[in-house]
């Protein structure tokens, strides 16, 4: 795996060493020791996997303490704009967003540690998306941010996404105070 560094403290971009050949490919998704070579000394609790048509938003999703989640995510098939906004309010970067594009070709992955908003809009029809959590999936400390807060000013390349109801009726960043 090649992992390469970001602006932002602890956030990743992951890209695994793929082989090919005539009967198709193989890679390593996750492998612990590479990942503590490079920072990440997480370990996984839950794995989550999603099946979206074209257009569909889903974010600006996280979890307060203490059940905040750090996320490894990746595409399985199709694409998506992928987005993470930094909550970490002694960080340079809070309030500011990062953005790639991840698709099932290149298999390339975000490590976002705890602290940050999640959010990605699929670019295709039957995207599979796939995210491996560090902590379980707690109700009561789920938390949502309005996908076109102006505050955050994200360029999402759409104007009519198909989201959720909790999206479309999420909290703006001003009205959130951060625990982090």
């Amino acid at each position: 795996m090649i992992v390469e560094t970001t602006a932002f403290e602890g956030l990743l971009v992951i890209k695994p060493r793929i082989f090919q050949d005539e009967r198709g490919h193989f890679f390593e998704s996750w492998n612990e020791d590479t990942a503590r070579g490079a920072g990440i000394y997480y370990s996984f609790a839950q794995d989550n996997q999603s099946m979206s048509a074209k257009d569909v938003l889903r974010g600006l999703h996280f979890q307060i303490p203490p059940y905040e989640q750090g996320k490894l995510v990746r595409v399985i098939s199709g694409s998506v704009l992928d987005v993470v906004v930094d909550l970490r309010t002694k960080q340079p970067t809070y309030g500011k967003h990062f953005k790639k594009i991840l698709d099932g070709q290149s298999q390339t992955m975000l490590f976002i540690p705890p602290g940050f908003a999640h959010g990605f809009k699929t670019l295709e029809d039957n995207t599979i998306f796939f995210y491996k959590c560090t902590k379980v999936f707690h109700s009561k400390h789920d938390r949502v941010i309005r996908w076109n807060d102006p505050d955050l000013n994200i360029d999402w390349e759409i104007s009519h996404p198909i989201l959720s109801e909790k999206d479309q009726n999420a909290p703006f960043f001003g009205d959130f105070t951060s625990p982090f």
